[in-house]
């Protein structure tokens, strides 16, 4: 999206003269005053009159800085239509320059429903990260809360690789991203090097801390490419030193069969465009028992990065409301029903959807014939 002073310009103005001569350009003023907020009024007034047709909806939320460092809080709501489609609209982006304390973060929240006319009492979950002001927050609305996978995962693996070899193999890896990333030479030399040993033509990828999983792709990237660093590095006397030993190919490679399994993860349970949290139970078992379990061949740092990612996961979905929810939400999911649910919980869960049920139907009654 182009900024409203784009039509100030000489160059865009010339460009629609050239289009079309007969077209008479609106001022900027035209559109900042005008054609934009009539447009974010349409849209709310949409927006509105589909929010008044839904009665049970999840949120999530999260803070956000601009590019200037300008706070801000998110906030969506999902749903499911009449003609169950899952739908997902983004509230608001508010500006957020009160400290983030879990109080100014819950009153922040409440507010952003109040605006849409969404009764709290109707908000059956809000997904977060898993932050103490976030966390909080949750607690003093009296809402149920769920931690996003996603980061959960990220921090687990966070916390299990938190160790001195792991910490110089991936140092490493980010000065040679860095080294090729700088140099247009060894860019062209890299490539030259990859055509010669026929190896994939890609770039190596830089981490970002902020997206999951990246750590992992910087690693796989220059895994699958070390023998063409090697062969450019090895004739730069001043880059040599940045040629991975032996011993930290070897650390890479444990770190990589660790964790490449789990990269498909993250974004199969941070979908927005289909329910995920039914799965939550299912994948937890999948990496118990298959994933994350220890294999024969599995080197001492690959399997203490596994049991550690496992043990850290289960302690943070062991409290007995968030595994309540996880039950309810796999027992709707046909594909599972039953299935990864202890059988000393099982009657307590029939138990409660039977209640919801009933009580769903006397709302709709009432609703029918008032």
């Amino acid at each position: 999206m182009m900024p409203v002073n784009t039509v100030t310009k000489p160059g865009f103005n010339n460009l629609v003269t050239t289009l079309d001569k007969r077209y008479r350009m609106p001022s900027r003023t035209y559109f900042s005053q005008t054609a934009i907020p009539e447009l974010h009024m349409q849209c709310r007034r949409r927006v509105a009159a589909e929010l008044k047709a839904v009665e049970f909806f999840a949120a999530t939320t999260d803070m956000w800085s601009s590019r200037t460092a300008e706070p801000y809080q998110s906030l969506t709501v999902h749903y499911i239509t009449e003609d169950l489609h899952l739908e997902a609209r983004s509230l608001q982006t508010a500006y957020f320059p009160e400290d983030h304390t879990g109080e100014n973060i819950a009153a922040g929240l409440r507010e952003g429903l109040a605006c849409w006319d969404l009764p709290e009492d109707n908000l059956v979950c809000i997904t977060t990260d898993n932050a103490s002001n976030m966390v909080k927050a949750a607690q003093l609305n009296e809402w149920t809360r769920l931690q996003c996978f996603g980061h959960r995962l990220h921090l687990a693996i966070e916390n299990a690789i938190k160790d001195g070899r792991v910490s110089r193999a991936i140092g490493l890896c980010k000065k040679l991203v860095g080294h090729f990333s700088h140099s247009w030479k060894k860019k062209a030399a890299l490539t030259e090097a990859q055509k010669e040993l026929k190896l994939p033509e890609h770039s190596l990828i830089t981490e970002c801390p902020t997206r999951w999983g990246s750590k992992e792709k910087m690693i796989a990237r220059v895994l699958e490419q070390m023998k063409a660093i090697s062969q450019v590095l090895t004739g730069d006397r001043h880059a040599r030193s940045l040629i991975p030993t032996w011993q930290d190919a070897e650390v890479l490679e444990s770190i990589h069969k660790a964790l490449h399994p789990l990269s498909e993860f993250t974004d199969a349970l941070s979908g927005e465009e289909y329910v995920s949290i039914s799965y939550l139970k299912p994948v937890l078992h999948l990496l118990a028992t298959s994933v994350l379990a220890e294999d024969a061949e599995d080197t001492d740092l690959t399997r203490s990065i596994k049991t550690k990612v496992l043990a850290y996961l289960n302690d943070k979905y062991s409290d007995l409301n968030t595994q309540e929810l996880l039950d309810v939400a796999s027992f709707m999911d046909p594909r599972f029903k039953t299935q990864y649910i202890s059988a000393d919980n099982l009657p307590a869960i029939k138990a409660r959807l039977k209640t919801e049920m009933v009580e769903s139907a006397r709302r709709t009654h009432n609703q029918v014939n008032p």
